[in-house]
C-alpha cells in the first residue's frame, strides 16, 4: 500500500527548522523512482473524474510531484512561489506558518478565470500555506477544486482548516 511505502521512505529530522519541530523529509522518496511513479499514479487514480484545468504547486517541494502529476493528467502546471521569484506581473499573499510568516505569489496570467485548480504540496500541516494559495487563486478568478499532499500531519488539523475551501483533500500518508 502506498501509505506504508511513503512512511518507510520518509525520514524525521528533529528540531528543524527550529527546536521542537520534527520535519518530515520527503527527499528520501526521490531516491526511489518506482515509488515516485507509484505516488503520481496514486494521485491520478484518486483524482479520476474530477475537473482539473491546472495544478498549482507550492514552492518548492510542491513542484516535485505537482509538475509530474500535471504532466500525467495533461494539464498546465502553475508555480506558487516565494516572494521575489517570479519575473512577470504577480499577485502576493502574506500568511502565517506554524513557525513564522511568509509571502507567496503567482503570475496574474497563470490561468484563466473560472478554471478549476488543484493545489498540490508535499505536506499538509496547519493548512496556512494552501489557504493563502487558495486565496490567491480565488482573487485571480480561479476555483480551487481540491488539494493533494504526499504527507499530512493530522494532529495539526490542517484538513479541518481547508475543508471549507474544498472537501476534496487527498493525503497519501497521514501521521
Amino acid at each position: 500500500m502506498i501509505e506504508e511505502q511513503i512512511k518507510a521512505a520518509v525520514r524525521d529530522i528533529p528540531d528543524f527548522p527550529k527546536p521542537g519541530i520534527i520535519f518530515k523529509d520527503i527527499t528520501t522518496i526521490l531516491k526511489d523512482p518506482a515509488l515516485c511513479r507509484d505516488i503520481v499514479d496514486a494521485f491520478a487514480e484518486r483524482l479520476q473524474g474530477m475537473r482539473i484545468d491546472a495544478i498549482a504547486g507550492i514552492e518548492s517541494r510542491g513542484f516535485l510531484f505537482g509538475l509530474t502529476l500535471a504532466t500525467k493528467l495533461g494539464v498546465p502546471f502553475v508555480p506558487v512561489r516565494k516572494a521575489g521569484k517570479l519575473p512577470y506581473t504577480i499577485k502576493q499573499k502574506a500568511y502565517k506558518l506554524e513557525y513564522g510568516t511568509a509571502v507567496i505569489e503567482m503570475h496574474t496570467d497563470a490561468f484563466e478565470p473560472g478554471q478549476h485548480i488543484l493545489l498540490h504540496d508535499d505536506l499538509l500541516a496547519t493548512g496556512g500555506t494552501v489557504t493563502a494559495a487558495s486565496e490567491l487563486i480565488k482573487e485571480l478568478g480561479g476555483v480551487v477544486c481540491g488539494f493533494s499532499f504526499v504527507v499530512g500531519l493530522g494532529f495539526l488539523n490542517g484538513k479541518e482548516r481547508i475543508a471549507p475551501i474544498s472537501d476534496k483533500i487527498i493525503v497519501l500518508a497521514e501521521y
